[in-house]
C-alpha cells in the first residue's frame, strides 16, 4: 500500500509525522523498522522530530549524521534514530553493532537507508520525503502487512482531520 500526502509547510509535516507515530504505536507498539528516504534537506529529521514529539520527547532531535545513531529512552519503550549518510560501505553496519539495535524491541527510524540496504532487514514502512515549494510531498509505503495497517490508519486520520 502507498499513500501520498502534501504537507504545505513544516507544521503540516510535523502533523503527518505525529499521525504516523500514533498509527505505528497502535499497530506495532515500539517494535517497527521505518526507513526515511529523500534528498539532503528533504525533511527526514523534521519528520523524526514530529514522531518523537508524539511519543512525548521534548528535547532536541537532531540528525545523527556524525554519531550514526541517537538512542532515546522514552516512557513505553526505546527509539533509535539512525542516519547512514556518512556510511562509506554497508558492511560498516556490522562493526557498529546494527544487529544488536535491530534485534531488540524498539522503534528504529533509519535515514538514508539506501546506503545500508545490503545489511538491513526489510522495513515495515518506508517514508519518502520530497520538497515541494515551502512544503513536502510525503509518501508512506507499506513493506509489511502491519505497515499497510499503518498506512490505512494515517490515510484515515488525515481524511478525518
Amino acid at each position: 500500500m502507498l499513500i501520498n500526502i502534501i504537507a504545505v509547510d513544516e507544521a503540516a509535516t510535523l502533523l503527518v509525522a505525529e499521525k504516523t507515530a500514533s498509527a505505528i504505536d497502535a499497530v506495532f507498539g515500539r517494535n517497527a523498522l521505518v526507513f526515511l528516504d529523500g534528498q539532503l534537506g528533504a525533511g527526514k529529521t523534521t519528520f523524526c522530530r514530529g514522531m518523537m514529539r508524539w511519543y512525548g520527547y521534548l528535547g532536541a532531535v537532531k540528525s545523527p549524521t556524525f554519531t550514526i545513531v541517537e538512542p532515546y529512552e522514552l516512557v513505553g519503550g526505546q527509539v533509535y534514530h539512525f542516519d547512514l549518510y556518512r556510511l562509506n560501505d554497508p558492511e560498516e553496519l556490522e562493526y557498529l553493532g546494527m544487529d544488536d539495535y535491530l534485534n531488540c524491541e524498539a522503534l528504529s527510524l533509519i535515514e538514508w537507508s539506501e546506503r545500508g540496504l545490503e545489511f538491513l532487514p526489510p522495513s515495515d514502512l518506508r517514508i519518502h520525503l520530497k520538497p515541494v515549494g515551502t512544503g513536502r510531498n510525503i509518501s508512506l509505503q507499506a513493506d509489511s502487512g502491519r505497515g499497510a495497517d499503518v498506512c490505512q490508519r494515517v490515510a484515515s486520520d488525515m481524511a478525518n482531520g
